[in-house]
């Protein structure tokens, strides 16, 4: 993939997680606004942190399934 394409889903996800702290910290749900703040900076396009391809993937894995539970939670 272009470093490009990367690029833009580190955004739209520092974007995403950036909205969903607000929301739930406006919800009132502290715990679940910092998890999505702690996301918004390990995604953050602007300062890379460099996790290594293997403990990204795992993360990105890890995110993904967290993603999938929150959104069926969100009804």
């Amino acid at each position: 993939m272009p470093y490009g394409y990367f690029q833009f889903v580190r955004f739209a996800s520092a974007a995403f997680f950036s909205y969903a702290a607000y929301y739930e910290n406006e919800k009132g749900s502290k715990e679940l606004a910092i998890v999505f703040l702690v996301l918004a900076i390990l995604f953050q396009p602007f300062m890379k942190i460099s996790l290594g391809r293997t403990l990204w993937n795992i993360v990105d894995v890890i995110v993904a399934l967290g993603l999938f539970g929150y959104s069926g939670r969100r009804n």
